[in-house]
């Protein structure tokens, strides 16, 4: 036996489809969602009456977005929250497509005259992912910049000015979950003291550098922003027997900022012609 819920459209005597009933369930769950996007923390009764539905649904909705770990509930308050995998249901769609046709063009002139290689890098889940980008070894470079690649959020430089540049509760959110997180690269997040210097550091400054003296390697980021709203982070990756960071930031500083402007400008005039 077939669900009616997996039907198959169906034809009337004239041969014209008939409207395809809607999954029920589905909408409850995007409808859930839309609604735990719109409050900081939802109970089951909260969401219960903004749905509409019985109390014992809402909780069986919210406790399925749990389990596909689109959720959590938060022991603190008793409230259900939304994680960050949330954007993994857009991540690789618009941001693939604005750094293709926006970015790439803007970086592809700069690179030209660089020695080094950059990254393109947008966040991904609690860390940043690396898009591919021309430039001299753009898909290689030993210190996780690479296209591809996830980088973590405390010890990439494209991470740390995403975390300086961010709203306050994305900030608050991303830190919340790195703090609670067993990985090493993450440790940073619970010395409160130390990453608040570091990331007021990157905000004063407007770009950040990561150097880890175990690597060979050093990387140079900065933001891209479209109205003061972070799009991504551009970072340039050079070895430490090259130059010191000072010199990194006095040679080439000045032409990221610029190319990081230029694509913000250009992703602003691409919404509007779009809009």
């Amino acid at each position: 036996m077939v669900d009616a819920d997996d039907d198959d459209d169906t034809e009337d005597a004239s041969g014209n489809a008939e409207p395809v009933r809607p999954i029920r369930a589905l909408m409850r769950g995007l409808e859930t969602l839309r609604e735990l996007n719109l409050r900081n923390g939802a109970t089951v009764t909260d969401v219960a009456r903004a749905v509409g539905l019985p109390r014992t649904t809402a909780y069986r909705v919210l406790e399925t977005l749990c389990v596909m770990e689109l959720a959590f509930r938060d022991p603190r308050d008793d409230r259900y929250r939304l994680t960050l995998k949330v954007r993994s249901l857009s991540d690789g769609f618009d941001d693939e497509a604005w750094v293709d046709g926006i970015a790439k063009p803007v970086v592809a002139k700069l690179a030209r005259d660089m020695a080094w290689p950059m990254t393109i890098s947008t966040l991904h889940g609690t860390s940043m992912l690396a898009r591919d980008v021309p430039g001299k070894d753009s898909s290689t470079g030993s210190n996780g910049e690479i296209a591809g690649i996830r980088m973590p959020l405390l010890t990439s430089s494209s991470g740390r000015v995403l975390l300086a540049m961010c709203g306050e509760e994305q900030r608050a959110t991303l830190l919340d979950i790195l703090a609670r997180s067993e990985r090493p690269e993450d440790r940073l997040a619970r010395d409160k003291s130390l990453l608040n210097r570091i990331l007021a550091e990157a905000r004063s400054n407007g770009w950040a550098v990561y150097d880890d003296p175990a690597l060979p390697e050093l990387s140079l980021a900065l933001p891209i922003l479209a109205r003061n709203r972070f799009l991504a982070s551009l970072a340039m990756r050079f070895t430490r027997t090259a130059m010191t960071p000072d010199q990194a930031v006095e040679k080439y500083l000045p032409f990221l900022k610029r190319a990081a402007v230029d694509i913000g400008e250009a992703f602003e005039n691409h919404q509007y012609a779009a809009g």
